[in-house]
């Protein structure tokens, strides 16, 4: 077995394979011919003497030297990661780049706002927010490939730490001009009398509000649907019906008053949680851990 394999060019490619299951699409991530990572790859199985993956007409699939193997390179890329954070740190917390992985609600006012805020005192810090689907956050963070991931009652996983869970009912959302405008409080069963602007059938929104409906035996009138917040949004803010959202979602919209967010009555529309994820028993770079402490802050004064 050559150990040197382990320290070079080689793990790179291997893991860009392991993360997207192709040799094609790992080249082309990594902007070299597919031979190039073919031969990195080869290279490593033939100088650890094992294979590496189980190769199938669909693409390829870490076997259970190949797990290891990515599990080592992993922890070895963030040790590398946390060491150049730490001595980034002796001058203050001046520098660091912090990953953020978000469902698109969050990522559309409420967490731009907070990175802006936290960089008036803090410009030295670089972010990167990916807009992620509710399943791939946690393995994004479990993976190293986001710091902190903020996402909607997720299913506990191993790996996961959950810093705060914190409620966030679904409210109905419209222009002020809408009949149902001047409401303290709605029902579905109001709500449904008129059209409504809908995510996509796999979002939390829209799962219990199906639940909802069908424990009452309601149904409602589908006018548009969108898997983009700014078309639904924008969808109710010109009258056209009715959405739903998350208080912080829609933060500065509402400040702004061009749109009423009134809470609902109905069990399943405040069963919905905002969780705050990061790896578990993972020591965070100072950067990422002062914005998470802000980020939850943030989140509790919010009510």
């Amino acid at each position: 077995m050559q150990l040197r394999a382990l320290q070079e060019t080689a793990m790179r490619y291997f893991l860009e394979v392991v993360k997207t299951g192709s040799v094609k699409e790992a080249a082309l991530k990594l902007n070299v011919a597919p031979s190039a990572v073919s031969r990195q790859v080869a290279r490593l199985e033939r100088d650890l003497d094992t294979l590496l993956f189980e190769r199938h007409a669909r693409g390829m699939e870490p076997n259970a030297a190949g797990e290891l193997l990515a599990a080592h390179a992993k922890r070895a890329q963030q040790d590398i990661e946390r060491v150049a954070n730490d001595i980034a740190s002796l001058r203050g917390l001046r520098s660091g780049h912090v990953r953020v992985a978000s469902t698109e609600g969050f990522a559309f006012d409420f967490i731009p706002t907070l990175i802006a805020h936290f960089r008036r005192k803090h410009e030295g810090i670089r972010f990167h927010l990916e807009v992620c689907s509710l399943a791939d956050i946690s393995r994004r963070v479990r993976d190293g490939e986001a710091d902190v991931g903020i996402t909607l009652s997720a299913v506990p996983e191993p790996g996961i730490g959950i810093e705060l869970r914190h409620p966030s009912p679904i409210l109905a959302v419209m222009a002020r001009a809408h009949p149902l405008a001047s409401q303290r409080q709605l029902s579905l069963r109001q709500v449904v009398a008129y059209p409504l602007g809908l995510p996509q059938e796999d979002s939390s929104i829209r799962r219990l509000l199906d639940a909802s409906c069908t424990r009452q035996g309601l149904r409602y009138a589908e006018a548009m649907s969108s898997n983009h917040a700014n078309a639904l949004l924008s969808f109710a803010a010109a009258g056209g019906g009715i959405a739903f959202y998350g208080a912080l979602s829609i933060r500065t919209l509402l400040q702004s008053k061009a749109l009423v967010a009134i809470p609902l009555k109905d069990r399943e529309m405040n069963e919905r949680h905002l969780e705050i994820e990061t790896m578990a028993g993972r020591s965070l770079p100072d950067a990422s851990k002062a914005f998470v402490r802000y980020l939850v802050e943030a989140v509790k004064a919010s009510g």
